[in-house]
């Protein structure tokens, strides 16, 4: 007697036709698959999004780029300690002392004078009656012009003599252009910042958005630059100082040890002890960022999972109701000679394209989402997350239908034929 045995795809058409036969069924059945394959859509292509928008960021300061803050940056779970809020703050002395090092191109400070000393917001206001205090203050020094990702479209920066003078004059970002001087150049304009008048005689270029901006604290382009002296003169004794240095090309490394070896001195950190200050390079804030964005993507990929394996847990049951309803059919499939491993095989290619067609559904309306989604957040899709997405609602039938196709395989030929 032949032999009756079915290829792969002879049973691939078998699952479809078992799909269509029971379309209700087939979808309440990979509905945890498709949610589960959706949540992981989500998650990869906003973290990733973030990811590469936080890279894009902060690398616009420079990859030379020496941060220097008083306190220690990142994500804080607790309050600062009593100690990192006693710290001294950085100070004008300590940037000039650090522009000095041979392994130094420049070092800028910013010091932020968006609140007054009550805690309020500094009010901005325009020619075009427009008020808002969203708006990020910061005075420097000429020497800002130096700074990466600060580049000048029109007009100049303030001067030396403007600097020493204290003269009111400011460089605007193009957010604050677009909020308060739309449609015109503003340069020899003026604008009210806390009662007091500035001419405006630069213009920065827009900044990469880390969340598409929309004006705040989000929007890097939302920022009015002012000489030190006049910036001090609208907030007297404000000490809330950031220094930006710049390595010289190449010297990134010997230049991060140098101007923590000289603060360490100026601010007479006792050896053993950690530093009172805080430097980052934009490789160290990526790494900060991508060991969060990680641990995030595990814990929502774990949960994630929940809906893959509800998923699964249907797929079993719905494929043991299957090897029951069809005892009779596989009785006479046995009778005729097919073997273990058909009837083996058979079911698990069902249940492979069972769950794999509800992953193909989950990663389509995943897709649709995450345009949606790009509206508000960057988010951007890797290359991988449809591959894993689809490879796992896969795997989930391969497992979840290995025991009711192991039962199918083993019944006996002869009483399946007598079952009704």
């Amino acid at each position: 007697m032949k032999l009756v045995t079915t290829s792969f795809f002879e049973n691939f058409k078998m699952a479809i036709d078992t799909l269509r036969t029971n379309k209700l069924r087939s979808f309440l059945t990979i509905f945890g698959v498709v949610i589960g394959v959706i949540t992981v859509m989500l998650i990869s292509s906003l973290i990733s999004g973030i990811k590469v928008a936080v890279e894009k960021q902060v690398e616009s300061f420079g990859t030379s780029s020496i941060f220097l803050y008083k306190r220690d940056q990142g994500i804080h779970t607790s309050r600062p300690s009593r100690e990192e809020r006693m710290r001294k703050p950085l100070t004008m002395e300590d940037a000039a002392a650090i522009a000095k090092l041979s392994t130094i191109e420049a070092a800028v400070p910013y010091l932020d004078i968006s609140n007054n000393f009550f805690g309020q917001k500094i009010n901005i206001t325009g020619k075009n009656g427009k008020t808002s205090s969203s708006v990020s203050l910061s005075g420097t020094l000429p020497n800002a012009e130096k700074a990466p990702g600060e580049v000048l479209i029109d007009g100049r920066w303030f001067s030396q003599s403007e600097n020493e003078s204290k003269v009111n004059v400011c460089v605007i970002g193009d957010s604050v252009r677009d909020a308060y001087f739309p449609n015109y150049s503003p340069l020899g304009e003026t604008i009210d910042i806390g009662g007091t008048e500035f001419r405006i005689i630069g213009l920065l270029q827009k900044r990469e958005q880390l969340f598409g901006g929309g004006g705040g604290n989000n929007d890097q382009s939302n920022v009015i630059y002012m000489p030190m002296g006049a910036a001090l003169k609208l907030k007297p004794n404000a000490d809330d100082l950031f220094i930006l240095a710049i390595a010289r090309d190449g010297q990134l490394d010997r230049a991060k040890d140098d101007v923590q070896d000289l603060l360490r001195v100026r601010r007479q950190v006792p050896f053993g002890e950690k530093n009172n200050f805080s430097i980052e390079t934009a490789a160290s804030i990526i790494d900060q960022f991508a060991a969060i964005t990680n641990g995030i993507f595990i814990a929502m990929i774990v949960i994630s999972s929940v809906g893959l394996m509800i998923g699964g847990i249907g797929v079993m049951n719905i494929m043991l109701v299957s090897v029951t309803e069809r005892t009779r059919e596989i009785g006479i499939r046995k009778a005729i000679g097919a073997k273990q491993k058909d009837i083996l095989l058979q079911f698990l290619i069902e249940a492979a394209t069972l769950t794999g067609f509800g992953g193909l559904l989950g990663l389509g309306i995943g897709w649709l989402l995450s345009l949606l989604v790009r509206l508000v957040f960057p988010s951007y899709v890797p290359w991988w997350a449809p591959v894993a997405g689809f490879f796992a609602s896969v795997g989930i039938g391969i497992v979840f239908g290995l025991f009711p196709a192991w039962k199918a395989a083993r019944l006996d030929p002869i009483e399946s034929l007598r079952y009704e």
